[in-house]
């Protein structure tokens, strides 16, 4: 069977079709890879405040252990000082 001029133009038009449901499908894609982005960009932020909460409760920390470092000769003094007979 020989390619005749209808079979050209069916050729054509289904062609046509396929590329044109093609093109619509990557315009969904392009929705969806929109979605996906903005959800990152709200996790990325989530974790970045997690982060600085989590370097201020750190810093926190140290400065509290420091304070504790400094208390600690003083406690240790009080406890090996000869004790105190009450008065009265």
């Amino acid at each position: 069977m020989f390619p005749t001029k209808q079979h050209l133009t069916k050729a054509r038009t289904l062609m046509a079709v396929v590329a044109a449901l093609g093109l619509a499908s990557c315009a969904t894609y392009d929705d969806d890879f929109a979605r996906v982005n903005s959800r990152l960009d709200q996790l990325d932020m989530k974790v970045q405040n997690a982060a600085q909460s989590a370097e201020s409760a750190n810093q926190s920390a140290q400065q509290a252990n420091q304070r504790l470092d400094q208390l600690e000769g003083r406690v240790q003094q009080l406890e090996t000082a000869p004790s105190r007979k009450p008065r009265g």
